[in-house]
């Protein structure tokens, strides 16, 4: 079926083009300022000792003209403010082709607090490793850090899904036979040094590389000896005569070169066997995005006019068109690659019944249609797309007598077991199991992205305020106590504004709840590429949902 746009390019579809453009142009200003790190004096201060920027690296490394897709370039965005921020927790990270073979590269930011890691960086260079693993994606360290910033020690050493978990991982990747190459191009000290030399291979820069368990400064205070860091460490020290780098480098550039030339001898692995043709493109313009979705969370708009400038040729095979239609299921093919499609339809729709329902929601005729529709890719080998608006399961005495508990938990069952690459694409609201439901980060999409309109939260903000004023009216009226009107208006205006600021999409980037906010625009080529990426895995296990209510 191809999709008939009904848009019309009205003041209406201007005023939502207008908005969503502004909100990536905010944005965009973010990331520019989130570029420069700990600032233009600081990476001038690492020129003058002969050094690079780890974004400087990073675009010598991959080759040229080709994109990087950063992950997590917003993380820590407002936090740590107490210490002097952390942009981008202090460490790049993203995916590359470098010598024609797509890679992770991550790379510490020595101008932000000498490359320290945060609890955050710390979650971020486990999601590196993740998607390395998920993937079978090589991984590039580019080491640059002082280690663990030590002020917050305590959220970032000892547990499960801390700082040794990346040494943890190091191993598990070297046996999965990913290869993993570090160039040591700064210090590395402590904890931090393992990761180097548990990877594969590692090369060292001279007079700027070094290594150690402990610095020159704890040398003496613990034994009293009185070493230089480069006589401890140094490139010189640890290839002619401990022997844990492999080589020593002139500088970064060289360095940089000497990666590349390895990664260009490695053999090709076999790939999952995704179905691709010859792309096409939609016919219409993807730039109309902008003012297909709605400028106000709560007002809908047709979820058809946003596939219809994703899909090849806006050609898609519906599955079950006229059940549960608060969610769109088919198949289609995007930049090519062939896709299955979940999607919130976020216009009101008429049920099997009759009935008004409100678009956004999931009913359970609609959870029914979608656990369905997994099963079916997941025995064709058919990648996912979730496009997540969703604003939960629909409540009432009607769907709970209805079992709508039951059905939803057929398609969380569905979505988590499911084995096929997962991709989501937020572009509106993501609330309360709706979020689970249609693959949020908890569900192990292989990637997650949003757009900058994205909201996420157990609820929204007005819904909250009002559900916690009426627990608080009831515990005071249990006290025999009363509060005026003004102080219920202060009341919800406190939970309002702060539900706004953590439902707020960089909220969500700063913590890694997404990989990252995309331009509307460019949806088409982060789904096209996530797809190259997760074939490069052949491995796709059984797919099998356990027990599932009928």
């Amino acid at each position: 079926m191809i999709i008939k746009s009904k848009i019309k390019k009205n003041e209406e579809f201007n005023k939502r083009e207008d908005y969503h453009k502004e909100l990536y142009r905010k944005i965009e200003g973010i990331s520019k300022k989130v570029h420069q790190g700990g600032g233009a004096k600081a990476i001038e201060k690492l020129h003058t000792k002969n050094k690079l920027h780890c974004r400087e690296r990073i675009n010598l490394l991959i080759d040229e003209n080709s994109p990087f897709l950063e992950i997590g370039e917003l993380t820590a965005y407002g936090m740590y403010e107490e210490y002097g921020g952390a942009p981008s927790s202090g460490t790049v990270f993203g995916i590359g082709k470098v010598s024609g073979r797509d890679c992770v590269i991550v790379a510490n930011d020595a101008t932000v607090k000498a490359g320290a890691w945060f609890p955050i960086t710390g979650k971020k260079n486990l999601r590196a490793q993740e998607i390395a693993m998920e993937n079978r994606l090589p991984i590039i360290y580019l080491v640059d850090s002082a280690g663990v910033f030590l002020p917050m020690q305590d959220e970032i050493f000892p547990d499960k899904e801390h700082f040794g978990r990346i040494f943890r991982n190091n191993a598990v990747m070297s046996s999965m036979g990913i290869p993993q190459i570090a160039a040591i191009m700064g210090p590395c000290v402590a904890g931090g040094a393992y990761l180097p030399i548990m990877s594969d291979e590692a090369l060292i820069v001279d007079k700027t590389g070094s290594i150690f368990l402990a610095g020159s400064h704890l040398v003496k205070a613990a034994i009293g000896e009185s070493i230089d860091n480069e006589s401890l460490g140094g490139a010189t020290v640890t290839t002619e005569i401990s022997g844990i780098t492999d080589e020593k480098m002139p500088d970064d550039k060289a360095c940089i070169q000497k990666i590349r030339s390895l990664i260009s001898k490695f053999g090709q692995n076999k790939t999952a066997g995704f179905d691709r043709i010859k792309p096409e493109n939609p016919e219409y313009s993807i730039e109309e995005i902008y003012g297909c979705i709605s400028e106000d969370p709560a007002k809908p708009y047709d979820t058809y006019e946003l596939i219809a400038r994703l899909t090849d040729k806006s050609d898609f095979d519906e599955y079950k068109p006229e059940y549960g239609k608060t969610i769109i299921c088919g198949y289609a093919r995007i930049d090519g690659w062939a896709v299955g499609i979940v999607a919130n339809q976020r216009s009101i729709v008429k049920s099997k019944k009759g009935e008004m329902q409100f678009g956004g929601v999931i009913y359970s005729d609609s959870a029914d249609k979608a656990t369905r529709f997994i099963l079916n890719c997941n025995q064709r080998k058919i990648p996912l797309i979730f496009l997540q608006d969703v604003t939960g399961f629909m409540v009432g005495s009607r769907s709970e007598h209805g079992g709508i508990i039951k059905d939803g938990a057929k398609m969380v069952n569905a979505v988590a077991n499911s084995t096929v690459p997962k991709i989501t694409i937020i572009t509106g609201n993501s609330y309360g199991a709706g979020n689970y439901a249609m693959c949020g980060k908890a569900y192990d999409p292989r990637f997650i992205f949003a757009y900058p309109n994205a909201q996420i939260a157990v609820m929204g903000g007005s819904q909250a305020s009002n559900v916690l004023l009426d627990i608080k009216l009831g515990q005071l009226k249990k006290a025999g106590k009363e509060i005026s009107e003004s102080e219920k208006k202060e009341f919800l205006d406190e939970i309002k504004k702060r539900y706004d600021e953590q439902t707020n999409v960089l909220y969500a980037a700063s913590r890694l709840w997404i990989d990252g906010i995309i331009d509307p625009a460019k949806t088409r080529e982060i789904i096209s590429y996530s797809i190259e990426l997760a074939n490069q895995n052949p491995d796709i296990p059984k797919f099998n949902t356990g027990v599932i209510q009928t």
